[in-house]
């Protein structure tokens, strides 16, 4: 694997969280084990791609990592600095192992050298154990579209491994919240974490519990009011508009958001793609006899 998850991902070091989160997403569906399995490598770069975007989608993560802090896997390289320091003690001349250019230097010295270090260092046999394990946790990213995150869902996640977990999906799910998968790590000790993206609606647009959406509505309707049929996330249910009724007036569906949440409808008059002479006589000979000014207001505060 690249040591480098920019590399993996085919980004730059500067690249946005967008496009950070589009890069991952063509990729992932290029490899997913589910989509390719006649591709023996899928797996394998289904997983180098989770591994190098649990790094870089995460802010925290991403800027230890430009620091140099941690290594592509997430582990401190502190560690690695140990290794090395030991081994330039533990390789001295012959005879002068363990030993200063001031005199003796035995293990409990040495010991006290290496707890300088976040990871600490094992003693001989018998003395105190600072080593620090690293995590066997393994984080994943899973993309649902905007109607399983509200109304919940069943989906399969391909592991590391390439084993195959059904999940549920709770209802009403956030953007970014986390899933865990109790034991389902790199061993039974570790667990796996989901993390969550969930895409756009092309009109559905949410707001905690809440759904709001923008729907248009004819002249006719709007003068002559009536029912009309509005899409909501449980399906299509019918709305009384009533007469008279401008752009911008919000109506509300009780109970038809994200777990007893709320539909707000807000209302948007479209006039006909084509004015045909009929309907230009008809408003001509009103209008001479009921003009009125919408914007009488806004002229008087000027």
């Amino acid at each position: 694997m690249s040591k480098d998850p920019y590399e993996i991902l085919g980004v730059s070091k500067t690249a946005s969280e967008a496009e950070i989160k589009s890069a991952y997403r063509k990729l992932a569906r290029k490899y997913h084990p589910d989509l390719n399995p006649d591709k023996k490598d899928a797996a394998k770069k289904f997983k180098e791609l989770n591994t190098a975007n649990d790094i870089v989608s995460d802010k925290e993560k991403r800027a230890a990592f430009d620091r140099g802090e941690i290594d592509i896997e997430g582990q401190p390289r502190y560690q690695q600095q140990q290794q090395r320091t030991y081994r330039d003690h533990a390789q001295g001349a012959q005879g002068s192992r363990y030993h200063s250019s001031g005199g003796a230097f035995d293990m409990s010295d040495l010991e006290d050298l290496f707890s300088g270090f976040a990871g600490g260092y094992r003693g001989a046999a018998g003395g105190a154990d600072r080593s620090t394990k690293p995590s066997s946790d393994i984080h994943y990213s899973l993309d649902l579209d905007f109607l399983e995150s509200c109304l919940g869902a069943k989906k399969r996640v391909t592991m590391s491994d390439g084993k195959t977990l059904d999940i549920t999906i709770p209802i009403g799910i956030k953007e970014g919240q986390k899933l865990r998968l109790k034991g389902q790590g790199q061993d039974s000790s570790g667990d796996a974490y989901v993390k969550v993206r969930i895409g756009d609606h092309p009109f559905f647009i949410r707001k905690d519990k809440d759904i709001r959406i923008e729907l248009p509505i004819t002249l006719q309707e709007s003068i002559l009011g009536g029912k009309i049929e509005v899409p909501t996330i449980h399906g299509s249910v019918q709305m009384s508009v009533p007469k008279g009724t401008s752009s911008g007036v919000t109506l509300r569906l009780k109970g038809k958001g994200v777990k007893g949440g709320d539909q707000y409808v807000s209302l948007k008059i479209v006039m006909p793609e084509k004015i045909d002479s009929e309907l230009e006589d008809a408003i001509r000979t009103w209008s001479e006899t009921h003009a009125y000014n919408p914007r009488a207001k806004m002229e008087k505060q000027r």
